[in-house]
């Protein structure tokens, strides 16, 4: 019985020692696991009109299975509702800090027109400073090949993110220029060269390369296998142009919808209480001078139009849905998705006909909040509803890829989220600056606080009683507006302080 015991024991010991070194060896392959890849896709005025985001009317399978497989985020809301600022906050995690900040040219002029030594940095520039081989393609920053120069003019040499890249591509195509393809019609020609004597959307005969963000997902393709070949970490940037303005689609992606099954804005009316100063003249919109109707505050435009107009938005979304793919199928066949964390981010949302709006540049929900889903490894699928900031990108993708952050960043990584969605610890806000106004968004509310001559001075909506915003509520709820009007002022960097 004795020796049987001690055998027993050395078993015991055996075994013992026999995990711990299993243990060890497992650690030591996780530690020399190669570094994970980004790939960051933006896409231009994408709201949540998404089947994943219960909009079971959009034809998009693409982002909808990248959403399957992600942290989705349903409640994420920019910094600015206009492109170029809103990217700008995105690229430094910073909130706006002056009236510049608000403006598309940010990035040009906080980063291309300045010395070293004066600009932040961005977090490609971080990721390419920590050894990754960096590259975009399309439209990452403001200008649409990463290039400054103005629409009708050739492209400079000037690149919006100095210090960022280690190659900017775009492909420009019959376009011959990155403004122009933005902007661009089927048979070549553009919203400049035609005078602006255009239409706002666009069905035509062609292949998906006919519109340049086909050419873009090829170009991204292409740069995956090479990409691939490479003996270093990447991190590539895709930024794909619809639907932005104009909606323009190959003819096979309108055919996908019954204009008749298409629901109209749930509310294209003035919010009670509200002033017009909040809102716009949906002018970005109304350039497109071929438009069967103007958009304005005085009237909602027809139900006809409305119709035809959403049907092209989400022809538009369905096309990029499409372009997107390709990229997500892409990185799957070289063996490249369980290495890469993905992020598709939408840069704003768009009021399509909401509060009579047509365009973005409000401080409302239509125009700030937008998609947002990151696909990590290890990390299960998840649907997130804490409100959540464009802000907190930036260190997530450094916490997912074990980089430190050694930026003042005025995010926070949302990791924690992705691997718990119920936390409780998590911030719930976010801040959003435009139109002479600070807005706050928590689970329930969003406040605004207008820093100019004309009423209200402050805006309050109910989220879960009136989620189409249809009635300022500011002077009939003082205990609620004193609560949040705390909160609404330490997000006030002082940008408005001088009106």
């Amino acid at each position: 019985m004795t020796d049987f015991h001690h055998r027993g024991k050395f078993s015991q010991i055996v075994s013992l020692l026999l995990v711990s070194y299993f243990m060890l060896l497992f650690q030591s392959i996780a530690q020399e696991r190669d570094p994970l890849n980004v790939l960051f896709i933006a896409v231009d005025d994408l709201r949540p009109e998404l089947g994943a985001y219960g909009k079971a009317y959009a034809i998009t399978p693409h982002m909808d299975r990248l959403a399957s497989q992600s942290s989705l985020f349903t409640n994420h809301y920019v910094t600015v509702p206009t492109c170029g600022a809103s990217r700008y906050s995105l690229l430094v995690g910073k909130l706006p800090q002056s009236r510049q900040d608000l403006s598309n040219m940010a990035a040009v002029n906080q980063l291309a027109r300045k010395p070293e030594s004066e600009r932040r940095k961005t977090f490609i520039q971080d990721f390419r400073e920590k050894g990754y081989y960096t590259v975009g393609i399309g439209k990452i920053s403001h200008h649409p090949d990463g290039y400054v120069y103005e629409y009708d003019e050739p492209k400079s040499d000037l690149i919006e993110l100095p210090g960022s890249w280690d190659e900017m591509l775009f492909n420009p195509g019959k376009w011959e220029t990155g403004h122009n393809a933005f902007f661009g019609y089927a048979d070549g020609s553009n919203r400049t060269d035609r005078n602006k004597q255009v239409k706002p959307y666009e069905m035509a005969e062609v292949s998906d390369d006919g519109y340049a963000d086909g050419l873009s997902a090829q170009l991204a393709i292409t740069k995956l296998q090479e990409l691939k070949a490479k003996d270093q970490p990447f991190f590539l940037g895709v930024g794909f142009f619809k639907p932005h303005l104009p909606f323009t689609a190959p003819k096979k992606y309108w055919d996908l919808y019954d204009p008749e099954e298409i629901p109209l804005a749930p509310f294209p009316a003035h919010p009670q209480g509200s002033s017009r100063a909040s809102l716009i003249q949906s002018g970005e919109f109304n350039q497109y001078a071929l438009g069967e109707e103007k958009a304005g505050l005085d009237q909602a435009v027809s139900e006809d139009y409305a119709r035809k107009l959403r049907h092209a938005y989400l022809a538009s979304v369905s096309y990029v849905d499409a372009q997107i793919g390709k990229v997500l199928d892409e990185l799957e066949r070289l063996g490249l998705a369980e290495n890469t964390v993905i992020v598709l981010w939408g840069d704003h949302g768009w009021h399509l006909g909401d509060q009579l709006v047509w365009g973005k540049h409000t401080l409302f929900e239509s125009a700030l909040r937008s998609v947002l889903m990151i696909k990590a490894p290890g990390i299960p699928a998840a649907k997130i509803k804490q409100v959540v900031s464009t802000l907190d990108i930036y260190p997530t993708l450094l916490d997912l890829t074990g980089n430190a952050d050694d930026s003042d960043l005025d995010g926070k990584s949302l990791v924690g989220l992705m691997k718990n969605s119920q936390s409780e610890n998590w911030r719930n806000t976010a801040y959003s600056y435009f139109n002479q106004g600070i807005s706050l968004r928590t689970p329930t509310h969003r406040l605004t606080q207008y820093f100019r001559s004309e009423s209200q001075e402050f805006e309050l909506y109910d989220l879960i009683q009136d989620p189409n915003e249809t009635q300022n509520i500011a002077s009939y709820s003082p205990q609620v507006f004193g609560v949040l009007k705390a909160l609404l002022d330490a997000g006030n960097t002082g940008l408005f302080e001088d009106q």
